[in-house]
């Protein structure tokens, strides 16, 4: 699940390049290296999140996407958004890990 809200949101951060060349005049240097650089962040996070180090990436970028608001205002409300979904995600995730670990033991004990 944390994979896939951080590929839709790699789609909302890319698109967050032309909105800030266009409506709030940042550089186009510096409108690519943000938007698109945070969208490849998000994608390789994606691929990387059997490692724990991942996932506090991932806290990392949700705090960029909202301080994006500073650049362009809704990206405050779309990155609280997005950050909701990914602590979700996250810990549902981890509750998935920690009753699917708990059931094998159970049935290795029954088993043996």
């Amino acid at each position: 699940m944390c994979a896939a809200v951080l590929s839709l949101e790699a789609i909302a951060l890319g698109l967050t390049t032309p909105v800030m060349i266009a409506i709030s005049d940042v550089p186009a240097g510096t409108a690519v290296a943000i938007g698109l650089g945070l969208a490849v962040v998000c994608l390789l996070l994606a691929g990387m999140l059997r490692a724990e180090w991942a996932y506090l990436a991932g806290y990392v970028v949700q705090v960029a996407a909202i301080g994006l608001g500073f650049v362009i205002p809704v990206m405050f409300g779309l990155g609280a958004v997005f950050a909701a979904l990914w602590a979700g995600a996250d810990l549902l995730g981890r509750k998935i890990e920690r009753e699917r670990a708990e059931a094998w033991a159970a049935w290795r004990a029954e088993q043996g």
